[in-house]
């Protein structure tokens, strides 16, 4: 099979790219939860025949890095001879290609000839997926099966429409089933379309271009890739990073990587990670590789198509039994999120001696979840799923931004009117966190100050955070930013500071006040004095 001419090749990805960005844009239009239509906590791609990506949304890299896999994982669970047109089928198992329970995959093949040629893949976070918090944040779990519902690979959908048998079973286990089942269409009509598109590409192009073109885009970003990574300095090099605690108030837990760069390739061995923790930090080996390829192509080759090919230069490793690669009955939802952020630390912190101008400071690399719930006043749940950005770390040529937020995360907030009008909450203050940055001679962003009023009484409030001990770091001398810190302050007046990993009532009059961390700071303090006086 000859490659299609270069020109057909670029129509053919940017029709491909767009497929999956619309993919998106449907599920932020046909949601009814705040975090899908408002904050945008979803991700969307489409992948070749075998499961290797070859579109994505320009949405969260945590997400794509896990769906890179999801499909090839999928069909050694499912085999193709088992699907047919019209098939969505849902899972969220984190062993199958995954990261945590609320995170829920919906995949459809998409047919030519008989045959499976692609898969739409819609990622979205459900508000809730039941267990044993509401919101299926569960800081004093101790196994998975407290997370929530776990689904292994079933079919909801088929070409007559929904299985409502398996939909209210599913449903019935969920808080808040009408939100969750309009989130669920709105997944299914996002792969409906993707069908649609890449079914118009074969009318117009053909199958077998349509192949020839895929596998000519691989072996470009693999090649795109080797060249990348050639430029970069050749070794080996260690870094780490730290959580504060194992998730229930012990001691810190390290992701510790090794990175080798030889020959075009790069190896991410995170063999001298900590073992598995108690608590709900544990992550998948998916999400260390979404780690590692997240670092890769922000260092070497932020411009490189990212697809399946792009992924053959690199090696990932991670040992069974640790903090990222723990036994499947270990709680993991906060991983997701907290551990899978230390994984992208830890790998910058490797180049910190030989790219320092390349690299950012450490900055909000938490989510920052306040997780509101509980029953509104027609005895229907509700439940805000708030996370908040922080000050970016401070760079080479320029101070860090502020309430941002940065590496593996690209979630909205969502609009004050949105949370008064929805939930039992009201926003007092909206504010920079002053004097939070890191100095430096760049300095770090500031942080935020959000103030919330509780307005009803039973509110169930889950924190999971991190950077509340170990602060954003500072890089070339720079120094650390200020720590992430909530505050509870009681309608009768009494105080106390939250850690970031625990679940609270709320009552009437309440008010929580959250200060994100503010950015670390890049070079001496003391060299940004000395060039500012020379300048004078």
């Amino acid at each position: 099979m000859s490659s299609p001419d270069p020109f057909t090749i670029e129509v053919i990805r940017h029709g491909l790219t767009q497929a999956a960005e619309e993919m998106s844009l449907t599920v932020m239009r046909a949601a009814r939860s705040p975090l899908l239509r408002e904050a945008g906590d979803l991700s969307s791609a489409i992948t070749d025949a075998d499961g290797l990506l070859i579109a994505q949304g320009r949405d969260i890299p945590m997400h794509m890095g896990v769906m890179s896999f999801t499909v090839q994982e999928f069909l050694k669970h499912v085999p193709a001879e088992k699907l047919a047109p019209g098939d969505v089928w849902f899972l969220n198992l984190p062993e199958i290609g995954g990261n945590h329970l609320p995170d829920v995959k919906a995949i459809q093949p998409i047919f030519h000839d008989g045959k499976p040629i692609a898969y739409a893949v819609s990622l979205a976070h459900w508000a809730d997926i039941g267990g044993a918090v509401a919101g299926s944040y569960v800081p004093h779990a101790t196994d998975a099966w407290q997370e929530g519902v776990r689904m292994p690979p079933f079919r909801l959908f088929h070409a007559g429409g929904p299985d409502r048998e398996k939909l209210d079973m599913l449903l019935a286990n969920i808080r808040g089933p009408a939100e969750r089942e309009g989130d669920i269409l709105a997944q299914a009509a996002s792969c409906r379309g993707a069908v649609e598109r890449v079914d118009a590409m074969v009318a117009r192009h053909g199958a077998d271009t349509l192949q020839a073109a895929i596998e000519a885009l691989h072996d470009q970003s693999a090649r795109q890739m080797a060249e990348a990574l050639a430029t970069l300095p050749q070794g080996t090099f260690k870094g780490e990073d730290f959580l504060d605690d194992d998730g229930h108030g012990g001691p810190p837990a390290a992701v510790r990587v090794t990175v080798t760069l030889s020959n075009g390739r790069a190896c991410f061995d995170f063999s001298e990670t900590d073992d598995a923790v108690p608590g709900p930090l544990n992550t998948t080996r998916f999400i260390a590789a979404a780690g590692a390829y997240y670092a890769a192509k922000a260092l070497a080759g932020p411009d490189i198509q990212p697809n399946g090919g792009l992924y053959r230069q690199l090696d990932i490793i991670t040992r069974p039994g640790s903090l990222l690669d723990p036994p499947t009955h270990l709680p993991v939802v906060g991983g997701n999120h907290e551990t899978a952020q230390r994984i992208a630390d830890a790998i910058f912190r490797a180049f910190e001696g030989v790219l320092p101008e390349r690299l950012t400071a450490g900055g909000p690399t938490t989510s920052g979840l306040l997780l509101f719930a509980g029953r509104d006043h027609r005895d229907r749940w509700t439940t805000l799923y708030e996370v908040h950005g922080g000050g970016e770390g401070g760079r080479a040529e320029r101070d860090g931004m502020s309430v941002v937020r940065v590496h593996m995360a690209n979630v909205m907030n969502t609009p004050v009117e949105v949370i008064e009008q929805d939930y039992p909450l009201a926003v007092e203050r909206h504010a920079l966190r002053r004097g939070s940055g890191g100095k430096g001679r760049h300095c770090g962003g500031e942080g935020l100050i959000r103030t919330y009023r509780c307005e009803g009484d039973n509110i169930s409030l889950t924190t999971m955070f991190e950077r509340r001990i170990i602060p954003p770091y500072g890089i070339a001398g720079g120094e650390s930013g200020a720590p992430f810190r909530v505050t509870l302050e009681r309608a009768g007046g009494s105080r106390e500071e939250l850690t970031g990993k625990t679940n609270v009532t709320l009552q009437r009059g309440d008010r929580v006040t959250l200060e994100s961390c503010g950015g670390g700071g890049w070079g001496d303090p003391d060299s940004a004095k000395t060039t500012k006086e020379t300048t004078s």
